[in-house]
């Protein structure tokens, strides 16, 4: 085993939503460790800057727009033929509409469920022959807190981020056998664009004293280093489980 677990030197990493917030954050993370990165995103100017920010780093940094909903396979391809490969691929791409049940239609609600998760099957789907191939490939989903408890309103979020956990233990079990992890991580409250006017609220910051036992905020950089030691050497006997990064929210009743 290599005496630097978290040394991504050589590894061929592709991170999904990585123009801002969390993704960025662990798009970062990947190439401070040495790792090849492509990030994609929806917005081209955002992924622009993003690589005018990383242009710095020791490692390559390529950034690829891509609608995941109609373009999964093409960002796949296109991301592997730029790197020469994959071996690694951190999903962090996803949309969040809080309006109730009653609120939302079922074309609107179907919409959620396609980006958040019929996407990402489609995504891994193209990869994970790249991936099998790699002969160590990493997959990993960021998924939420909301996959496993509720808060209403949330319904669509809730049950995309639901199905895209059980999606990440269906595919851990399928492709254990070619040497191939699939794992996610359920961030809880985190302090990214759309949840600042959220943090900023005496009254939402009241709640999180109660309910988180850290009683403050995530921060996006305390996010990545669960995506680094999922796709690390360290963790290659953890398969088809959640990382839980929320403060200890989860955990209380």
């Amino acid at each position: 085993m290599s005496k630097n677990l978290f040394d991504f030197t050589e590894k061929r990493v592709l991170v999904t939503g990585g123009s801002r917030g969390l993704g960025l954050e662990i798009a970062k993370a990947f190439s401070i460790a040495g790792a090849d990165v492509v990030i994609s995103g929806r917005d081209a100017d955002a992924l622009d800057e993003v690589r005018t920010v990383l242009k710095g780093q020791a490692s390559i940094v390529q950034v690829v727009a891509a609608d995941l909903v109609n373009e999964a396979e093409t960002l796949v391809l296109r991301s592997a033929e730029l790197l020469g490969g994959l071996d690694i691929l951190i999903h962090a791409a996803g949309i969040r509409d809080r309006r109730s049940t009653l609120d939302m239609s079922p074309a609107d609600f179907s919409t959620v469920v396609d980006v958040n998760l019929a996407a990402a099957y489609r995504l891994a789907r193209a990869a994970l022959p790249l991936l099998q191939r790699s002969g160590s490939g990493r997959l990993v989903f960021v998924t939420s807190i909301a996959a496993s408890i509720a808060r209403a309103p949330d319904p669509a979020y809730t049950a995309s981020k639901g199905g895209l956990s059980a999606l990440a233990r269906s595919l851990a079990v399928e492709f254990g056998a070619d040497n191939l992890t699939v794992n996610s991580i359920a961030p809880g409250w985190f302090v990214t664009e759309p949840n600042q006017a959220l943090a900023d609220d005496p009254k939402v910051q009241d709640f999180v004293n109660v309910r988180i036992p850290l009683k403050r905020w995530g921060r996006p950089e305390e996010l990545a280093p669960a995506a680094l030691f999922l796709a690390s050497p360290a963790a290659s006997f953890v398969n088809g489980v959640t990382l839980t990064v929320d403060g200890g929210m989860s955990a209380q009743m």
